[in-house]
Formats: C-alpha cells, structure tokens, sequence
C-alpha cells in the first residue's frame, strides 16, 4: 500500500475527539507526507524583522529538504531565497546568521546582490547570459513586524490572515523591537505532539510551577465553544475602549486564532513576581493589566504579545519524532539590559516552560511508541484547543491527499 493510501486509510478509521493512531506519531513516510502537504505548501513563520536590523542582514532556516536565506536588500525590503548556488547548487550562507554586502558562494565566488540577481560569475564565456541564473525566489510576507514564508510554487492566500492579525499586531510595534534573548530547544517527539500540547493547559499545575503563578488555567479564556465569562468580557471591553482588538478571533478552518487575555489577578508579566519585566515597555499598550495577546498559526507559531515585551515561538519538525522549538523574547530596541531589564528575570519563567514541555512531549512520544499505546479520549472542556488542531491537521490532509490520489487513478 503507498503511503498516501495508507494515510487515507488512517484517517478514515480515526475517532474524533481521540488522539491520533501510532503511525501519526513516528511513521518516517506519513512525516514525509506531513513535510509534502503542510511545510512545503503552507505559509510558515521564520523570524520578527528587527532581526535584520541593517541591509545585508540575514538569517537561514532549514525546513524538512529546504534551506533558505531570509536577507534585507539595500532597498530596505525583506526577501527570502533558496539556499543554494545557481552554478553547482553549493549552499550560499552556511552561518545562521550574519551581515554581508553581497551574497557570494564560498565554492566559486559567484556574487548575488541582495535582491537575488546575479552580478558576478567569473570565466563563463560569452554567450553567459547572468539574468537568467539570480537566485530561486521563496515566496516572503512581513506583517506587522513577523516574517513569513512559503516553500511552495505557488503560495496559498496570505491577505486574509493579515487582514485579521494586523489590528491586533500593531499596538505592539514589533518593527521597531530587537532580540533581548533567543533559545534553541529539540524535543525528542513529533511536531504534532508539540503542538498539542501547546494547545491546553490540562497539564499546567502538574508541570508548569513557574508559569501557572501567572498564566491562567480557565479553559474558558481560550475556545469560542465556551461561553465567555463576565471576567473576560469586562476585559475585552476595557482593552478594546483604549483601541487594543482583543476579542476571539479565529480562521474557518481553524488555522489561526488570536485574543487578547488577562493574566491572573495582580499579574502584569511573566516573571516570578508576576510584575512587569521590563521597565520600557515594547508598543503602545500602556496599560500593565493588558495581559497577553495569544496568537497561534498551524504549523509553525504561537505567540505571548504583553505590554512590556514580546515572545515569539517557532515550531520546525526535524524528524518523525524530533522537533526544534525556537524562543525569541522582544524587547524595545532602546531598552538597555541592566537598566531596563534583567534578562534572568525576562526569561526565567518561559525557559523553565520550555523545559518542562519538553519533557512533557518526549514522556509522551516514548509511551506512544509503545506496542500497547492506543489513542484516547481528548476532555472536551480542557482539551478543545487539541481536538481543533488535530482536526485542522486530519482535514488538510485529507483534502490534499484525497484529489492527488483520485488524479493517479
């Protein structure tokens, strides 16, 4: 049976409202299935722009097969190409991150300009024609200070997702942070495990001492299936009076969502004390009881938008049971350590988190991986953020593995 029948087979035996059949979690072929129809086609988060803070700034990211270069071009504008040399494929930039005046290959020199055209390869002969050997374009977007991507030919709708988010991104003025502390993590399980556990907080008093003096546990702050309780109403309705767009959103296939949320009583930030991180805060949003912004998008980010500073998380899956999870925490681009803020202090909360979840995902992927493991029951009032991801997932892949198959038959 080839791998798309087989997943078509899983899917349709799968139970709602149940965890996923083993083979979801460590089957090397559904990862490359997961890789084809979801990383390769989807609009994935990469980094927060101010990290490239001056033309010639970039970074590189690697997704499944793919590597790319994310570069500011001496015209100001971010733009993201493929990794590799139109001469002999070589890779271009083999350092995460840097600063160049111009991008040249380390195997024979040939030198692109920022914008990806090709302005030097030497000894090529006459009839060379430069113009038509520029670096292979990756699809890139910048909104509000987050810079996405896209692997695939053609790129699916990006406004529609921007014309939601901007609104609720703006007031945090993330153009205009930079990167107080970033923090690279692999968890030894399946990116989905990742999220789902990302996606309740069923787990928290059991495993997130440090966070839960902050964070709340309510399932009722996050799903549209729960009525909205007076709290969180009366804190719509104050942040939304002072021009902060803070109420449930989210996409019909359930793709992203964001809301702004209150924090526990007399909490203003994620640190220990439960006050503010730091001193100059990142944005417009003033008020220290603006709690968090929560934003998520399958598959690769959530987010934690406060007054005082920003966190970004970016999810990329290494191996059917391996997953990288990069933490980014913004801060003014003025503010000074020491003076402003104390990084122990901004990051001592989520980087214990981090932890803990990973150790979380990898207990979890390790009973997986068991012959006894059989998929059980998701709590309907706890765990809806789950059952809605993993259907984003089983529907996605349904509808792009059901047409591919139809098409070979």
């Amino acid at each position: 049976m080839s791998a798309r029948n087989y997943m078509l087979a899983l899917l349709a035996q799968r139970q709602s409202g149940y965890s996923l059949a083993q083979p979801f979690y460590r089957d090397p072929e559904i990862f490359r299935l997961d890789l084809e129809q979801i990383w390769y086609r989807e609009w994935l988060f990469a980094i927060p722009s101010c990290e490239l803070a001056k033309a010639g700034s970039y970074v590189t990211h690697k997704v499944g097969d793919y590597r790319v270069i994310i570069v500011r071009g001496a015209d100001k504008v971010i733009r993201a190409f493929h990794n590799t040399c139109r001469h002999r494929g070589s890779i271009l930039c083999k350092a995460a991150k840097g600063n160049a005046p111009k991008l040249v290959c380390p195997y024979h020199q040939w030198t692109y300009e920022l914008d990806g055209r090709l302005l030097w390869a030497r000894d090529m002969g006459a009839d060379f024609d430069a113009s038509k050997f520029g670096l292979k374009p990756v699809h890139c977007r910048e909104l509000a200070g987050l810079v996405y991507i896209c692997l695939a030919d053609q790129a699916p709708d990006f406004d529609a997702f921007a014309e939601l988010a901007r609104p609720y991104l703006e007031p945090h003025d993330l153009a205009n942070a930079k990167i107080a502390h970033e923090s690279t993590i692999v968890e030894k399980g399946n990116w989905k495990l990742v999220w789902e556990n990302n996606r309740e907080c069923y787990h928290c008093s059991g495993n997130h001492p440090a966070l839960c003096r902050t964070f709340p546990e309510d399932p009722s702050l996050f799903g549209v299936d729960h009525e909205t309780p007076e709290k969180l109403e009366s804190h719509f309705r104050r942040m939304e009076a002072q021009g902060w767009p803070s109420r449930y959103r989210i996409a019909d296939n359930m793709q992203y969502r964001m809301t702004r949320i209150p924090l526990l009583d007399g909490a203003e930030s994620y640190t220990m004390d439960g006050k503010i991180a730091v001193d100059r805060f990142l944005g417009r949003v003033s008020d220290r009881t603006a709690g968090a912004l929560l934003k998520f998008h399958y598959p690769t980010t959530w987010n934690h938008f406060l007054a005082d500073h920003s966190i970004t998380f970016r999810v990329t899956p290494v191996g059917p049971m391996e997953t990288e999870v990069t933490t980014k925490w913004l801060v003014h681009k003025d503010a000074v350590e020491g003076e402003d803020y104390d990084l122990k202090r901004l990051t001592e909360v989520w980087t214990a988190t981090n932890d803990e979840d990973r150790r979380v995902v990898e207990d979890n992927q390790n009973g997986i991986n068991s012959p006894a493991y059989e998929p059980g029951p998701y709590s309907p009032t706890q765990e809806d953020g789950v059952i809605s991801f993993v259907e984003w997932y089983c529907n996605t892949m349904q509808q792009r593995l059901l047409p591919t198959l139809l098409a070979a038959e």
